[in-house]
C-alpha cells in the first residue's frame, strides 16, 4: 500500500512540475504579441514577399518565383538606422522593384542612370558611347520590332508606346541618344524581346524605387509564353506517381538562390 501510494504521489508530482513549466495565458500572449511585432516589423522595413507573374525578366527570374525583397537598401538613410540597415543609392545594373501603374509593382534592371546618354542599336544598349557588357540580357524569339530593337526611334511605329512617354522622349533626344534627367533611371526587362519597360512607358522616378530582389525563397513550375512548345505524350498508361509529380511541381533547385 505504502509503495502504491509513493508510486501515485510521484506520478502526481512529475504531473504538477510539468504544468508548473507550461506558460501561463498572459505569458503565451506576450509572446505571440512580440512574434507580430517583429513579423510585422520585417514585413515593413526589411523584407517583403513578390510574386513573378511574365517572363520579362528571364532567365534571372522565372514565372512562378517567389522573391523575398529588401525595403531597406534603397531607403533615405536616417541618423538612427545607418549602422543597423545599411543603404546605399541606385546603381546601373541593379535589379529594382519599383512603384509603377499597372501593375502596382515592377522588377527590371537599372540600365541608365541621371546623366547617361543612352541609345540602343540591334538590341544592344549603349550607354555614353560604350556597349554595356550585359550576361543577363536574353533575346528569345520574337518577330522584328524597329522601335524595340533600335532606340530611341525617329518615328512612332508601335501602338504599344505611351504618347506622352514619346513626346518627353523626342524632347530628351540629342543626336540620336536619349539623355537621362536628374532623378530618373531608364530600366528595361533581361529578356529584351518580351519585355514592356523603358522603351514604351519610359523613366522610373527615384521615389518610385522601394527595394531590391534579395533570394528566391519558392518557385512553382509555371509555364511562360516563351516557352518551346513540348509534343504531347499521347502512350497510354504512363500516369506520373506521386513522388515524379511532387518534384515536377515545383523548381527546387531555384530555392533560397541569390538574385544578382
Amino acid at each position: 500500500m505504502t509503495n502504491l501510494a509513493d508510486g501515485h504521489g510521484t506520478q502526481r508530482g512529475g504531473w504538477s512540475e510539468l504544468f508548473l513549466h507550461l506558460p501561463t495565458l498572459p505569458e503565451a500572449a506576450a509572446s505571440l504579441l512580440r512574434t507580430i511585432v517583429v513579423a510585422l516589423f520585417v514585413l515593413t522595413f526589411v523584407a517583403q514577399p513578390l510574386f513573378i507573374p511574365s517572363e520579362s525578366m528571364e532567365h534571372t527570374l522565372l514565372v512562378g518565383d517567389f522573391l523575398l525583397f529588401n525595403k531597406q537598401v534603397f531607403a533615405p538613410a536616417a541618423a538612427w538606422n545607418r549602422w543597423i540597415m545599411p543603404y546605399r543609392d541606385v546603381k546601373r545594373g541593379d535589379i529594382v522593384v519599383f512603384h509603377h501603374p499597372r501593375p502596382p509593382l515592377l522588377v527590371k534592371r537599372i540600365v541608365g542612370v541621371p546623366g547617361d546618354e543612352l541609345r540602343i542599336v540591334d538590341g544592344r544598349v549603349i550607354i555614353n558611347g560604350v556597349a554595356l557588357n550585359e550576361p543577363y540580357a536574353t533575346f528569345e524569339p520574337a518577330p522584328p520590332n524597329l522601335f524595340r530593337d533600335n532606340f530611341p526611334a525617329k518615328v512612332y511605329t508601335d501602338p504599344q508606346v505611351d504618347p506622352d512617354w514619346w513626346r518627353l522622349m523626342e524632347s530628351l533626344t540629342r543626336n540620336g541618344e536619349l539623355v537621362v534627367p536628374k532623378d530618373e533611371y531608364f530600366v528595361l526587362g533581361d529578356n529584351r524581346n518580351h519585355s514592356e519597360d523603358s522603351r514604351y512607358w519610359g523613366f522610373v522616378p527615384r521615389p518610385a524605387i522601394i527595394a531590391r530582389p534579395l533570394v528566391i525563397y519558392f518557385s512553382l513550375r509555371r509555364p511562360s509564353s516563351t516557352d518551346v512548345a513540348q509534343a504531347a505524350d499521347d502512350r497510354l498508361g504512363h500516369e506520373k506517381e506521386l513522388a515524379a509529380r511532387i518534384m515536377d511541381f515545383a523548381r527546387w533547385n531555384r530555392i533560397f538562390l541569390v538574385v544578382h
